[in-house]
């Protein structure tokens, strides 16, 4: 098929690169001019497992091309995904007006029929706003899909590539079969496909993720509980991910969820809840869940110095908001660090992938390396942040020479106190004993 991608984000760039892989013909645009000259070249904008080598073997084959100009993706397409940006205005609501601005100048372009797709996360009864602007806008027949992606971030081309669900929301027959169509090579096992109307398709978007950081902020909850009453959160999420009704996604305790997704779906799904007088108290809850989980980490590491903060450094471990990608877009460890610096603690920072935006973010304001291990030197203590597979397994004895004093907080949970304990290293991790 032929097809077009309005919006080189992280959403657009993976499901156009994704859709030419199966053989589509695919045009990306955007009107960053930078953006478009370097994915041209070859030039990968974000980190993205699988992704960079996607691009290249299409751009190569001819089946994927960018582009600033939308009428070429308008003109020669028949489906056009939508797959710009869809930020938290100041009101926690989604600020759709990307998305309207696309659907407008793709209206005033159009030839010929053509299925117009959402791909970006847009609040219910977006699909009528933009029903309404194209009709108002061309005489030309057009069908309205919603089309949400399921990705998360350091897995977005296997979560593209197979899928566990495809959401397409329309009620027209003949679109379904095109849509069939069009997702069948990621479908060779069996169908995932769920047909339901634009509504249910968009709320189902925001439903998922708010469900699964109901549960990250649960499992936080709990582990703090766990903490004062002297259980162990690592047994305890054991206990309940073997139930199968439950089952054990995202039951890791940690120091709080972040990135694109979450924060901004938690805030919308309650703005639009608000908006119908249709209070979302679960979800409320979660949100001021997650924000405290991130508070108390940090403030437990500032008391932890007392009166001594100024005089501290602290070693940072994790900089992203999660492993596998460089996106620090409403992280833990931001947030953290922004604490720490607050109370006069210097910092050195190390993360695998997300050197560039955090230097860009704290400019400086804190220390950074290439090296993870060249950070220790002369720091009070390790914090990690992020749980990158290289933390998993490090130096211990190097992190207890390096270190001022050897002591690791670990928001992550990363490994066995006993174990760090031997070490000659005090350990503080979330939920559990303190190994001192």
């Amino acid at each position: 098929m032929k097809l077009a991608v309005v919006g080189v984000g992280y959403v657009g760039l993976v499901a156009g690169a994704c859709l030419a892989e199966g053989g589509n013909h695919v045009i990306c645009i955007d009107k960053d001019e930078k953006r478009i000259d370097d994915l041209k070249k070859g030039i990968i904008p974000i980190y993205e497992p699988g992704l960079a080598e996607l691009v290249k073997h299409n751009l190569a084959a001819g089946r994927l091309y960018f582009t600033t100009e939308l009428s070429q993706g308008v003109e020669k397409s028949l489906i056009i995904f939508i797959a710009v940006g869809t930020p938290s205005a100041p009101d926690g609501s989604a600020d759709i007006s990307m998305v309207l601005e696309a659907a407008d100048c793709i209206a005033e372009l159009m030839d010929g029929y053509r299925i117009i797709s959402t791909k970006s996360t847009v609040p219910v009864g977006t699909h009528n706003k933009i029903s309404e602007i194209i009709s108002s806008k061309t005489e030309h027949p057009f069908d309205y899909v919603s089309n949400p992606e399921f990705l998360k971030e350091g897995g977005a081309v296997d979560d593209f590539m197979k899928p566990q669900r495809i959401i397409i929301g329309t009620t027209n027959p003949a679109v379904m079969e095109i849509m069939k169509q069009l997702y069948a090579p990621f479908m060779r096992k069996k169908s995932r496909i769920i047909f339901m109307d634009p509504s249910s398709a968009e709320l189902t978007k925001y439903a998922a993720n708010c469900m699964l950081a109901t549960r990250i902020s649960f499992m936080n909850e709990l582990s703090g509980l766990c903490e004062k009453v002297g259980a162990d959160i690592e047994l305890v999420r054991t206990g309940i991910g073997s139930d199968s009704r439950i089952g054990n996604e995202f039951l890791f305790p940690g120091v709080g969820f972040g990135g694109s997704c979450f924060p901004k779906d938690v805030r919308a799904l309650i703005r639009t809840g608000d908006l119908e007088e249709c209070s979302m108290g679960i979800v409320k809850a979660v949100q001021g869940a997650n924000l405290r989980q991130q508070d108390q980490f940090a403030q437990k590491i500032i008391d932890y110095f007392k009166d001594v903060a100024s005089k501290i450094t602290l070693a940072v471990w994790g900089l992203a908001f999660k492993a596998k990608t460089n996106d620090i877009r409403e992280s833990p460890a931001i947030r953290c660090i922004e604490k720490f610096l607050d109370a006069g603690i210097k910092i050195k920072a190390y993360d695998p992938e997300a050197m560039l935006p955090t230097q860009e973010y704290f400019g400086k304001r804190i220390e950074t390396s290439q090296d993870s291990y060249n950070i220790l030197d002369g720091a009070n203590a390790l914090v990690i942040l992020t749980d990158w597979q290289e933390f998993r397994n490090p130096d211990f004895e190097l992190i207890a020479k390096k270190l001022n004093r050897p002591v690791i907080f670990d928001g992550r949970n990363l490994y066995d106190p006993a174990y760090v304990k031997k070490q000659g290293i005090e350990y503080h991790c979330i939920g559990r004993a303190a190994a001192i």
